[in-house]
């Protein structure tokens, strides 16, 4: 098995508690309605949305299983393992993201995530790889900030 890991930081103006309520806790809700054409709908389909539970993302194109490793809401600190659906190959085992939201001295945030990916064998990912999921979480992060940007009231 191999195994690579991956540091990503991404600054905002949106302090933490939005971000996180917005993006992680009500993720079910917000990324469907703001995404329609990619993500169908978001469904806990075991355990009560706490560690160990399971969501299942519905993609227009497929889906994804997410298994809740660790969340907490005061430390706004996500960890989850993407476990079957598209991401998951006969070369790509699962891959573990670990989501940290901090105070910025701005009044802002700053998110850290640690992806770490493990691969069957002696597979190696291209960098042009790493690079287009780096894009697509940074994406999903941007439209989620600039909904609350455009909406200040939103997840207070």
């Amino acid at each position: 098995m191999g195994v690579v890991t991956y540091t990503d930081e991404h600054t905002s103006p949106v302090p933490p508690a939005r971000i996180f309520k917005a993006s992680i806790l009500d993720s079910h809700n917000l990324m469907p309605k703001l995404l329609p054409e990619a993500i169908k709908s978001i469904e806990l389909i075991k355990g009560d949305g706490g560690a160990g539970s399971i969501n299942q993302i519905n993609f227009a194109g497929g889906f994804a299983k997410h298994q809740i490793d660790e969340i907490d809401e005061k430390a706004f600190t996500y960890k989850y393992t993407l476990i079957e659906g598209n991401g998951i190959s006969d070369k790509i085992e699962k891959v573990s993201y670990d989501i940290n939201f901090e105070g910025s001295p701005d009044g802002g945030s700053i998110a850290k995530m640690t992806t770490t990916i493990y691969t069957h064998g002696d597979f190696e990912i291209k960098d042009e790889e790493l690079k287009a999921g780096k894009e697509k979480v940074l994406g999903l992060y941007k439209v989620v900030e600039a909904y609350l940007l455009k909406n200040p009231d939103a997840y207070v």
